[in-house]
């Protein structure tokens, strides 16, 4: 399963593909608001960094926005992802976009049946939150292994991107279930080092090593 990086913070990113285990990344208009600098050029240093799939999202809700922005933001670099949002206009802009050779991951989906419309019209992507729908009390890793089931049952080539992700736990769960691409915040990520025995462990290893100096 591949890891991708959920952040528009070029530090965070350059920290995690520097230990080689970041696979592409997702922005949003949330997380680039955070920034300040020119989204456009953030987007296109995240490619030149990751060299891999990089979601760059839209903010038009209407079809002519939505692809007036998506045709500009696939010339960033060959890596950009046009990020579109699930709805009628989100579907209809995925269809035509992916028609003129642009690759399309349609987020804010959180439902099977979301899921389904968008890899009938070619989504390269499809992004299910797991986390807000575990929010509502919601079962979100129940939700991926039904996109999973449904696209290998009709063999549709969109790969589902797990979004929303809130810990380790989720990662683990969704490489279990066949899932594509795990999108995490930088300290979700980071979380995957970490066990608290493997830190006992190594202050064991250190002091022994220690003691053996000694004699």
């Amino acid at each position: 399963m591949k890891l991708f990086v959920d952040t528009g913070n070029i530090a965070d990113i350059k920290k995690l593909v520097a230990l080689g285990i970041v696979d592409g990344a997702t922005t949003n208009p949330s997380l680039m608001a955070k920034e300040t600098r020119n989204p456009r050029d953030i987007l296109k240093e995240i490619c030149d960094l990751v060299q891999g799939p990089v979601s760059g999202e839209v903010v038009a809700t209407d079809l002519d926005g939505m692809l007036r922005e998506g045709r500009e933001l696939a010339t960033i670099s060959e890596h950009i992802v046009v990020k579109v949002p699930f709805g009628p206009a989100g579907v209809q802009a995925c269809k035509t976009l992916t028609s003129e050779g642009t690759r399309v991951n349609v987020t804010l989906v959180f439902s099977a049946a979301q899921a389904l419309l968008a890899a009938k019209v070619g989504a390269y992507f499809v992004s299910p939150f797991v986390g807000r729908l575990d929010d509502i009390g919601a079962e979100g890793m129940e939700l991926i292994g039904d996109i999973v089931q449904i696209y290998e049952n009709y063999e549709f080539g969109t790969q589902v991107l797990v979004a929303s992700t809130r810990s380790t736990l989720h990662i683990v769960q969704a490489a279990k279930l066949g899932a594509d691409i795990c999108t995490c915040p930088p300290a979700v990520i980071e979380g995957l080092f970490k066990h608290p025995l493997t830190d006992s462990g190594l202050e064991r290893f250190l002091k022994d090593w220690e003691k053996a100096q000694q004699k």
